[in-house]
């Protein structure tokens, strides 16, 4: 079951649910000055109201190496590079605009 939750964490559905989530929380998109932060524990995660950018850095892109099974490892490096090209572009048309 830990490998199936993890799994929905992370892809093309979960890039949407961040994205609706931080703005249901009033959080901007992207704030480039600050750094992705690392929490010690989930009351410290919630606390932060960092960009939805950051929020892929502290969480999403940490699961796929919490994987238990082959099968899981596998599925989660496909998704994983969905979430790394999703950035990539991400930043380039930031950088176009801004």
């Amino acid at each position: 079951m830990q490998d199936s939750d993890k799994l929905d964490a992370i892809g093309a559905i979960s890039i949407a649910h961040i994205f609706i989530y931080g703005g249901a929380k009033g959080r901007p998109m992207h704030a480039p000055d600050v750094k992705p932060v690392k929490h010690d524990s989930f009351d410290d995660h919630k606390q932060n109201d960092a960009s939805v950018i950051n929020h892929f850095y502290k969480k999403f892109l940490l699961l796929k190496d919490r994987m238990n099974t082959s099968k899981a490892k596998q599925i989660a490096e496909e998704q994983h590079k969905i979430t790394t090209d999703f950035l990539e572009q991400f930043y380039k048309k930031w950088a176009e605009v801004h």
